[in-house]
């Protein structure tokens, strides 16, 4: 080993031996924070103004080093406002990361005869549904939020039940086209459009509803459940892959292996 490894290491062994336990404690905290905050952005007007933010920063940071002196105290008068403007640019974001820090959904979990219930009504109005070719697209929300595609539809937060899905998908219904979003036990929103997968190896016989329940589940962990109005068939969708012609035993073995058995796993232990 020779003179300048050998530097090297006492100069890392110097470094960790200065690190506290809170340092740690700190960094980790702050990686957690930086993280929802970055998820919370993710897809929105913000993560924009963001972009725009660094662009600023980066100009701020060129003008100091070229010398270009009216732009430097240009921006440095910017930077004054700064905290003002993020606060006036970033509200709708501040108001949700708070509206979600008072939310403990990951502290509560249903019952296990409650979340059978509700997991037994989505499968009867499936086959409600298919029954009466009526078209539906019903989205149950996992880890990952789909607060973004809740906002620009029609929130309700009401009871799952088999009569309430199927007056959402009524043809009468004027919100019927959209998606019906699903969080534990609560029909959160309906008519919610979603985003359409771009994959060129779907057929192309399956409409904007199989599309859209894909899409959702290319970009997010949440199980997509489709009714065809021209077959009266029931799909599943997961993980970007879709399942065909489910019929009802497949569908509740299907949802409640996904949703009721960790959380029964979870309780025995």
């Amino acid at each position: 080993m020779n003179f300048k490894k050998l530097a090297i290491i006492i100069f890392i062994m110097e470094i960790i031996k200065q690190i506290r336990w809170q340092d740690i404690v700190d960094i980790m905290l702050m990686t957690v924070i930086l993280y929802r905050v970055l998820l919370i952005i993710k897809g929105t007007k913000a993560a924009q103004m963001l972009i725009g933010l660094g662009v600023l920063l980066l100009a701020y940071l060129f003008s100091g080093y070229t010398g270009l002196y009216a732009m430097d105290w240009l921006i440095q008068s910017l930077w004054a406002q700064i905290v003002l403007a993020l606060v006036i640019l970033f509200q709708p974001e501040l108001r949700k990361a708070l509206a979600q820090m008072g939310k403990t959904r990951f502290l509560t979990s249903l019952a296990p005869a409650e979340e059978l219930k509700s997991l037994e009504e989505i499968v009867k109005a499936s086959v409600a549904l298919a029954n009466r070719k009526i078209g539906a697209l019903m989205v149950i929300e996992r880890e990952t939020s789909l607060d973004d595609f809740i906002e620009i539809g029609v929130q309700l937060d009401a009871k799952v039940s088999r009569e309430l899905i199927l007056s959402l998908f009524h043809p009468t219904s004027p919100i019927h086209d959209g998606a019906v979003i699903i969080r534990s036990n609560r029909v959160i929103a309906a008519g919610c459009f979603l985003p359409l997968t771009l994959s060129a190896e779907l057929s192309k016989t399956l409409g904007t509803r199989h599309r859209a329940g894909i899409g959702l589940t290319e970009e997010t962990d949440a199980v997509a459940i489709i009714v065809s109005e021209e077959t009266g068939s029931i799909a599943t969708a997961t993980g970007g892959n879709m399942t065909k012609n489910v019929d009802m035993g497949s569908l509740r073995d299907f949802l409640t292996e996904i949703f009721a058995s960790p959380k029964r796993e979870k309780n025995e232990k």
